[in-house]
This record gives structure tokens, C-alpha cells and sequence, in this order.
């Protein structure tokens, strides 16, 4: 007997709950799921709107719902009631009735009639009375917290950091869609080209204005276009891009990309010395090297060079002062990818930075006999964390006296105003892109 097809409100709660037992990471899972299930257009895009934005909203939907659970629920229960809540609060082409009908069909299915009758009593009991009022949380943090669906202790500590606005602001926008970005192959074709093309492919595509090289994706997957398979662009979020600029390349040198999957920053450090020199790329996995090499391979660079190694044994590979330029973009909490990985805010705890900082100075140190003296360290993360950067930029210097900070300069203009000397701290809310932190150092000549 053939099996009957799965619903993409079903697929959803599977993939919510996956998320929520495994910790699994959303975005894999959703990729893979529209594929095993053959989902495509409106309905892939549902998927993908209802199951990122029920993760993304997770603590307000909480608060909403909490009133009316009075004992506790299974997991795929309140998983069901914060998918379906999400669709009545958020979504405003379907209608609440049907929303609730689906929810009671997917309890039948999955559970039992006391169950299907539990979900419908309390969507329509929230349906009846309406939604909690946030003013009711006296606490600021707290509210700000609850309202964008951010932990309380991420809030209290990027209040600290960056003050009461600088918060608001980063966790809002953490609530919005990422705009996709792609940044032309200099090497096959410039950006005029590429954007008459895009156009002529049907896609809505703009110039960026903080990237010269970059351009906006404003509707379509650039990823399914003839000028990502042709090798004349690839995707990459525009604070990625400000790295290959952070590093002040010059034709024919020797770079060493430390922590390099998937590869783009390594490809556009290849493409900035025009397939002149050699970028040497490490990882620990060798499915991720493979994807350094397929993207490479797909960009036409022969200037790229792979090897699957922990970059924290470097030394055991390489000469002393073999590079003139090293780039450590180093595993970090990813604080500044939550709009792209929602539930890395739910999973990471306080204590966690602090392992990672022990990792990201292990690899700084491991790196740093490898440059040539008058060389460049380029020290880059995913993350707004001022532990992470600021915290481990200084206690590197301080432990490495022959390095010394240098000036981040020839970046594109509009980065360059937000520079501090030889750091760079990006925030989603500065122009859209990524949360990332960039500084230069350089390897004293005495």
C-alpha cells in the first residue's frame, strides 16, 4: 500500500522536533527535507517560513501559550501548538480555522482523540481571549527577552556590551529573513555583466553598495542560476566578503586560510591575487575539504591548494614562516548568524565562549611561527561576542609580543568608517548582513 504523502504542516513538526531533540541544526534539516519529500515553489517556501519562524519565535510563543496549558505536555505537543500559534499570530494568508483544523488532523494522526481535543480547546481559547500583553514584563531585559524570542542571559550580556538600543535593534532584525548575496568571480566576469545576466534569468538583483564586488539577491535561489554553475559567482554574505580586503593582498603571495570550509573566504582570497600565488586551505573534515575543492573547481581557480588537518598541529606540517599572509576565521558561537541558524541561540550557554576562546587562541597560536615577520594575521569571526574578539585579540597580543596591532585599511568605503584602528566589529543592523568581527595584526620585522 502505497504511504500516504506527508502534509508540509507534518514535515514541519518532524523537523521541529528533530531541532529540539537532537539539536540538529535547522538549516541542514530543512535543505534535506524539501528534497526528500520533492517540495518545490509555494510550498517549500511554506516550510521554510513556518519552521524557522516557529524556532525563531520559540519564547514569545511560549509566553502566549502558557495561560492556557495547564500541565505539562508532550514535546511534539507543544511543538504542534507553537507551530500552529506561529501561523495565527505571523502568518496572515490562511485562515485561523483552517490552521486549527490542520493542527487537530496532525493530533489524530500522531496521537490520540484527547489529544486532538487538548490542541483545539487551547487554539481556540487563545483565538478567544487574544495574546498577552509584553507590557506585563516589568523587567527590560526580560522583555526585550520574551518579545524577540532572544535567552535572557544573550540579552543581559549584549546590554552590557553594546547598550540597551544596540540590543533591541540586533534582536529584532535576528527575527527577519537574510538578505542572499553572491559575489562575482573577478577572474571570468565583472558585475555589470553578472547582473544582466541574473536579470535575464528572471532573478531581482541589485548592486550592493557596501561590497564592490558583491550583488543583492532580492527574489530567487542564485544558487540554481547558469552564473553560479558557470563558476561566475558564488554565494557569500557581504561581511564574509570584507575578510579578503582585511588581508591587503598582494599578487603572488603564499596565504594560509587556517579554518577554511566551506571555502569562501578562500576562494575570494584566490580570486584577489588572480589565480596568481597559492592560497593553502585547512579543515578537520575531509567532506568539508571536498567542498573547498568543488568550489574551486567550480570557479575555475588553480591557485588553491586543500588539506584535511587539524589547524591546530600546523606546525607539524609547515615550515616556520612559510606565509606572508595567514587568515584564522575561527569556530565561534555564531551569534551573528541567527537570522540563518535560529536555534544555535537556545543550544549555546554562557560558558560556552569561553571554551571557545580557549580553542581560538590554541589555533592564533598555533599559526603564528608560521607567518614571515612584517606578515599579516588576520583574525575574523561569525559572532558579536566581545569575549570572543576583542577578549581574544588581546590576550593574544599579550601572550605573542613579536605581534603588534596594524591598521585595517584599503577596505571598501563605507566599511572603512566603522573601523577601530585594526578592528572591525560588524552588527546585522549596520547594512543587513552578517554579525562579524575582523582584526589585523602584523608579525614584527624586529
Amino acid at each position: 500500500m502505497k504511504q500516504k504523502k506527508k502534509q508540509v504542516r507534518e514535515i514541519a513538526l518532524d523537523l521541529l522536533e528533530a531541532v529540539e531533540k537532537n539539536q540538529s541544526y535547522s538549516n541542514l534539516l530543512l535543505h534535506s527535507a524539501i528534497e526528500k519529500h520533492g517540495l518545490s515553489g509555494r510550498d517549500a517556501g511554506l516550510l521554510t517560513e513556518i519552521t524557522y519562524g516557529t524556532i525563531q519565535r520559540k519564547l514569545t510563543l511560549d509566553f502566549f501559550l502558557d495561560p492556557f496549558i495547564k500541565k505539562k505536555l508532550e514535546p511534539w505537543v507543544q511543538q504542534l501548538l507553537r507551530l500552529s500559534l506561529y501561523q495565527m499570530v505571523y502568518l496572515d494568508k490562511v485562515p485561523e480555522r483552517a490552521i486549527i483544523h490542520e493542527a487537530v488532523e496532525i493530533a489524530k494522526l500522531r496521537g490520540h482523540k484527547g489529544i486532538s481535543g487538548l490542541i483545539n480547546g487551547i487554539l481556540r481559547s487563545v483565538q478567544r481571549n487574544g495574546l498577552r500583553d509584553f507590557s506585563e514584563i516589568t523587567d527590560e531585559a526580560e522583555r526585550i527577552s520574551i518579545e524577540t524570542s532572544h535567552p535572557l542571559w544573550l540579552v543581559k550580556r549584549w546590554m552590557n556590551q553594546f547598550g540597551t538600543e544596540k540590543t533591541k535593534e540586533m534582536c529584532a532584525i535576528n527575527l527577519t529573513a537574510p538578505m542572499q548575496t553572491i559575489r562575482v568571480n573577478e577572474t571570468k566576469a565583472n558585475r555589470e555583466e553578472v547582473l544582466q545576466r541574473l536579470q535575464a534569468e528572471g532573478f531581482d538583483a541589485e548592486p550592493s553598495e557596501v561590497i564592490p564586488e558583491a550583488i543583492r539577491i532580492l527574489k530567487g535561489n542564485a544558487a540554481r542560476s547558469n552564473v553560479f554553475e558557470s563558476g561566475m559567482a558564488t554565494i557569500q554574505d557581504e561581511s564574509s566578503m570584507i575578510v579578503a580586503y582585511a588581508l591587503d593582498i598582494q599578487p603572488g603571495e603564499k596565504i594560509f586560510d587556517a579554518c577554511a570550509a566551506p571555502g569562501g573566504k578562500t576562494t575570494h582570497i584566490a580570486e584577489k591575487l588572480t589565480n596568481s600565488g597559492s592560497v593553502t586551505a585547512l579543515d578537520l573534515h575531509d567532506h568539508k575539504i571536498k567542498l573547498i575543492k568543488q568550489n574551486a573547481e567550480r570557479l575555475g581557480l588553480t591557485n588553491v591548494q586543500t588539506k584535511a588537518w587539524d589547524s591546530r598541529k600546523a606546525e607539524e606540517m609547515f615550515e616556520k614562516e612559510s606565509f606572508d599572509r595567514i587568515l584564522v576565521d575561527a569556530p565561534c558561537s555564531g551569534l551573528g548568524v541567527l537570522r540563518r541558524k535560529p536555534d544555535i541561540k537556545y543550544v549555546k550557554r554562557e560558558k560556552d565562549l569561553f571554551t571557545l576562546q580557549h580553542i581560538q587562541l590554541d589555533i592564533l597560536a598555533a599559526v603564528a611561527p608560521l607567518l614571515k615577520k612584517g606578515g599579516i594575521l588576520v583574525y575574523s569571526t561569525c559572532t558579536t561576542d566581545t569575549e570572543e574578539n576583542e577578549g581574544t585579540v588581546k590576550k593574544f597580543l599579550e601572550a605573542q609580543t613579536d605581534f603588534e596591532p596594524a591598521a585595517l585599511t584599503n577596505l571598501p568605503p563605507v566599511i572603512q568608517t566603522m573601523t577601530d584602528n585594526h578592528m572591525l566589529q560588524v552588527l546585522p543592523q549596520d547594512f543587513g548582513g552578517d554579525g562579524f568581527f575582523i582584526s589585523k595584526l602584523r608579525k614584527k620585522v624586529q
